[in-house]
């Protein structure tokens, strides 16, 4: 029995197409943004998770209703984009000074006690530098060109060559960047227990630990919604221009 799920079916692609679908990854501590090239089969077979167990839960999840999420894969690429700028790398940026600021608190007032804090301190520091260099790329390099496939395939136009060639070059340095940002905030979760608080903890700590999990769920839909759907369907638009351009 497999509830009628696709074990073939990519776990970025389950997300994509129905994105209440990520909980269960989560739960089971499956990468869903930067690991979503992987099927629903391989994941099960990599995490000897049992696989009739885990498909009913992500078929039980599918049925849900969808009236209380965005569909994602359905809005317009300008849009899309739009979005992700105002509303994702928006809290990337919101968040990182706080986060910089507490943890780095909280190393210095517990770290003698609790030492793993002082490399959190250190990975998130490392987080906050890199992707603040990969969203200035992103909006000031790729988006642009991306909305600019989109704005020539709607209007029958040939987009201006770019600086980078391909869209493939500039999309495989940003996937690989996710990939590592995702490592980090992973490696912090690991050695944090999954942010479980020590009885010492303070009100900084506590905070500290929930600010951090709530930044790590922000950036796995924002890289799912990058990697998943918007870098494809730049792919996709730069060879439906070129092949007509072809013909």
């Amino acid at each position: 029995m497999n509830n009628n799920i696709d074990l073939n079916l990519t776990v970025g692609d389950t997300v994509k197409n129905n994105y209440k679908t990520a909980g269960v990854f989560k739960k089971y501590k499956i990468d869903f943004c930067c690991g979503g090239n992987k099927t629903i089969g391989e994941v099960c077979s990599d995490k000897n998770i049992n696989v009739d167990e885990f498909t009913a839960a992500l078929s039980e999840t599918a049925n849900q209703s969808h009236d209380s999420i965005h569909n994602y894969n359905d809005w317009e690429t300008d849009f899309l984009v739009k979005y992700i700028i105002n509303v994702h790398h928006k809290s990337v940026k919101d968040n990182i000074p706080g986060l910089i600021e507490y943890t780095s608190k909280i190393a210095d007032v517990h770290g003698e006690r609790h030492p793993e804090l002082l490399k959190v301190a250190e990975l998130f520091g490392e987080i906050s530098q890199e992707l603040e260099h990969h969203l200035m790329k992103e909006e000031q390099i790729l988006f642009p060109y991306i909305l600019e496939l989109h704005d020539s395939a709607r209007n029958n136009l040939q987009p201006e060559p770019s600086p980078f060639g391909t869209v493939h070059n500039p999309i495989a340095m940003m996937i690989a960047e996710h990939e590592n940002a995702g490592n980090l905030l992973k490696e912090i979760r690991e050695i944090t227990s999954d942010y479980t608080l020590p009885d010492d903890a303070c009100n900084t700590y506590a905070v500290t630990y929930k600010k951090l999990d709530e930044f790590e769920n922000d950036l796995h839909l924002h890289i799912h919604l990058e990697n998943n759907i918007l870098f494809p369907r730049a792919v996709k638009l730069e060879e439906g221009i070129n092949g007509a351009d072809n013909e």
